[in-house]
């Protein structure tokens, strides 16, 4: 391939990732300043769910679905790379302005010492629970980008004619949205809205193509 061809190919799309320099001082900007969140998110249905540390193991799985998806599209689908990049960084700003709007956080977490265990998921769980603040947690972006990466994947010409593709991208993105309840990091409402962030571009961007008579 030539270095102009190269060039072509990679810009915009390569760029696009160039979001995440944004999204992470964003992120953690906001990390640091909102420390005393004004709404205290919680719904009789997180009591129901119990605290289990081993679903960090699918909750940290996020990031191998992201690279790869990611990589997978850009490398084979642009198309359905640019519709991943819009669906998942336009969603991932609202979120962002939502948590700059409406500062809220959760009261979820339970004391480590009143558990009675220790394992090697728990000791993982209390150095998330160190890095990651229990703020800015609605909508969820774990479950609004998890969503997105499963629409884009199980849309794209990877996924095209194969069905348990399909089936194993949206089971993975389940799976992580269960774990963020599972672990605590967020109440069922913030996967409720971070999903409703995601599945509203499903009939903008994804909508099945008319027939032409």
């Amino acid at each position: 391939m030539k270095l102009d061809q190269l060039r072509s190919w990679c810009r915009p799309h390569l760029w696009y990732q160039l979001y995440w320099v944004v999204y992470l001082i964003w992120f953690f900007w906001l990390d640091l300043t909102v420390t005393a969140p004004k709404y205290i998110l919680h719904s009789p249905l997180d009591d129901l769910i119990p605290f289990n540390e081993w679903f960090v193991i699918p909750y940290c799985s996020w990031f191998l679905l992201l690279a790869g998806v990611t990589a997978a599209l850009w490398w084979c689908d642009t198309a359905s790379y640019d519709k991943l990049c819009l669906t998942m960084f336009s969603g991932m700003t609202f979120c962002l302005i939502v948590y700059m709007i409406l500062p809220n956080g959760l009261e979820l977490r339970p004391a480590v010492e009143t558990l009675g265990r220790d394992n090697p998921a728990l000791r993982i769980m209390q150095l998330l629970w160190k890095a990651d603040a229990a703020v800015n947690v609605c909508p969820s972006i774990h479950c609004q980008s998890s969503a997105c990466m499963a629409m884009a994947f199980s849309h794209s010409k990877l996924a095209e004619g194969k069905p348990l593709r399909k089936v194993l991208a949206w089971a993975w993105a389940a799976l992580i949205c269960l774990s963020t309840v599972f672990t605590k990091q967020h109440s069922v409402i913030d996967v409720a809205c971070g999903l409703a962030v995601a599945f509203v571009w499903l009939p903008v961007v994804y909508r099945p193509a008319r027939a032409l008579h």
